[in-house]
């Protein structure tokens, strides 16, 4: 279900939900079970997680997210809810820097950047970065408008 939908107001669409799970098998069992088809697992460096997408034709897409091995940015997080917890929703923009201003231009919402745009290892090299949204929580944004370029080229320091 991917990239389904129309971008409102803010130039973003729907891409699909974030699961943060200490270990991804039974996810992907219990996903499975609904339906939904498992894509690829891999290793982002740059944002040191394992990830894999699993797809549905009428349900919209999980990424499950799980550790790397090594200390990473969900061992806090997986430490407060043990079982797992969709803990952010992804979205998609042609234009990352007017949908940011957007957003921030649009009344009492408050917008923080938690991680700069870096590209994407699961989005082929597409940068994404992600944002806490004050009184929704945390966001991630696909930047469509940039080329993509591999993930952890030298390119990518940040």
């Amino acid at each position: 279900m991917t990239g389904k939908g129309t971008a409102n107001k803010w130039g973003l669409t729907f891409h699909h939900l974030g699961l943060a799970v200490k270990e991804p098998q039974p996810a992907v069992a219990f996903l499975t079970g609904l339906g939904y088809e498992e894509g690829r697992t891999v290793f982002d460096p740059l944002q040191n997680v394992n990830l894999a997408m699993l797809t549905h034709r009428a349900m919209p897409d999980v990424e499950i997210i799980f550790p790397a091995g090594s200390a990473g940015p969900l061992d806090d997080l997986l430490s407060h809810h043990k079982a797992g917890l969709v803990y952010h929703v992804c979205y998609t923009s042609d234009d990352l820097d007017a949908s940011l201003a957007a957003i921030e231009a649009d009344g009492p919402l408050r917008l923080f950047e938690v991680s700069s745009p870096k590209p994407a290892v699961l989005f082929d090299g597409k940068p994404v970065s992600f944002y806490v949204v004050g009184g929704f929580g945390l966001i991630e944004i696909i930047d469509e408008s940039q080329t993509p370029h591999p993930a952890g080229s030298p390119s990518d320091a940040a």
